[in-house]
């Protein structure tokens, strides 16, 4: 019986050994490559530096289409803006254009 006893003892003792160490193992991978861990903060900073290149061309774009329209405003139409948007708008050209046609495909 003593030996039962004391190979339960040494059986129990390295399971819970074991599941420490598995615990810790667990812990120490998610860390590293988890949700959270040092992989997805580096793939955040790298998606941060895109989306703020992208914002900044966006704003560009913006204020670029923010300066058109303030072209054709009621209050002051330019009257070059006014003759490009309605050359576009009615496909119209004056006499001394030249107009390239292009087959559409």
């Amino acid at each position: 019986m003593v030996t039962r006893a004391r190979l339960k003892a040494l059986l129990t003792g390295a399971a819970l050994y074991t599941l420490a160490a598995a615990m810790v193992g667990y812990f120490s991978v998610n860390a590293y490559t988890g949700k959270y861990g040092l992989n997805a903060r580096q793939e955040l900073d790298q998606e941060i530096i895109a989306l703020t290149s992208e914002l900044a061309r966006l704003k560009k774009e913006r204020a670029e289409g923010e300066q058109r329209v303030s072209l054709l405003r009621a209050d002051r139409v330019d009257p070059d803006m006014l003759d490009e948007r309605v050359r576009y708008q009615l496909d119209y050209a004056h006499p001394r254009d030249l107009v390239k046609i292009v087959p559409q495909n």
